[in-house]
């Protein structure tokens, strides 16, 4: 496994496993334990999941010491502000069956400025309590980071976006480096699009690797965490097989290529989480 070191110095596993859409109950458990089992330590989800107790209930089951697991969940949207953040902070932490988790995302940027600044307020006294070992944002754009940065003394460690071959975020990358803010990608295969990519399927015919690698691999290339999410076991299996090989820079810019700025979630501008479509 390798890991990215936050600002803080807490590491943080680069490869995780993804759950948005993923059931509670036997899903949402049986994924979590195969991911487990087959050397993932870092399980990404969301009070807007909604599977939060039985990632819980299967982090336990693994039998796994607790502190070798690290786990991410997110506010949820319509929870925003300095009480309600706290509140369901703890109201996470009975579902997930843990005294701590470690990274506390807010979910998705308010337009509203100002909220989004008294939510991570709160973020930072529940990090100075020790209730998350660390703190973040979630789909946050340069404008809605520029405002939180201008106004706060700790500043966000990670920030979780769409990134995937055609979406790769450089410009967004090079801002988060200036702030020593950890960069991961959700949505890597572009709700599948990347399967049909010929380019891709080129590089990994080279290597002997499906397609799902090679995107895996291009993100630890550029030490962003990927979080692929499946509940079927072979791919949650097949997504962990990326350590054992690297690839070169010439294949990292005819990837980057692909790039056309095309977004397959929603706009972090206009947030419809209602509408049960994003990330």
């Amino acid at each position: 496994m390798k890991y990215v070191t936050l600002k803080n110095g807490v590491k943080m596993p680069i490869v995780g496993l993804g759950t948005f859409k993923a059931e509670n109950g036997d899903e949402a458990y049986e994924a979590t334990l195969e991911a487990l089992k087959a050397g993932y330590r870092h399980i990404d989800t969301a009070q807007g999941y909604q599977n939060e107790e039985s990632i819980g209930q299967a982090i336990i089951d693994s039998k796994i010491d607790r502190k070798d697991i690290f786990i991410t969940t997110k506010l949820y949207p319509a929870k925003l502000g300095y009480n309600s953040a706290i509140r369901n902070l703890k109201e996470s932490l009975k579902r997930l069956k843990t005294d701590y988790v470690d990274l506390y995302l807010i979910h998705w940027p308010s337009p509203n400025y100002n909220l989004n600044l008294e939510t991570w307020q709160a973020f930072v006294k529940l990090y100075n309590d020790g209730l998350v070992k660390a703190i973040g944002v979630s789909n946050f754009e340069i404008h809605h980071l520029e405002h939180l940065i201008n106004s706060i003394d700790v500043i966000p460690m990670v920030n979780q976006v769409e990134l995937h071959p055609y979406l790769n975020q450089r410009n967004l990358e090079n801002y988060l480096k200036k702030h020593d803010i950890v960069l991961e990608s959700y949505g890597p295969f572009a709700k599948g699009l990347v399967f049909e990519d010929e380019n891709l399927k080129k590089i990994a015919l080279k290597y002997n690797k499906s397609v799902a690698n090679i995107i895996v691999r291009y993100g630890i290339e550029r030490n962003v965490v990927m979080i692929p999410k499946s509940v079927t076991k072979n791919r949650i299996i097949d997504n962990f097989k990326v350590f054992d090989f690297s690839l070169n820079e010439e294949e990292i810019k005819l990837i980057d290529k692909l790039n056309l700025g095309k977004r397959v979630y929603t706009d972090p501008n206009n947030c419809p989480f209602v509408k049960g479509d994003e990330e």
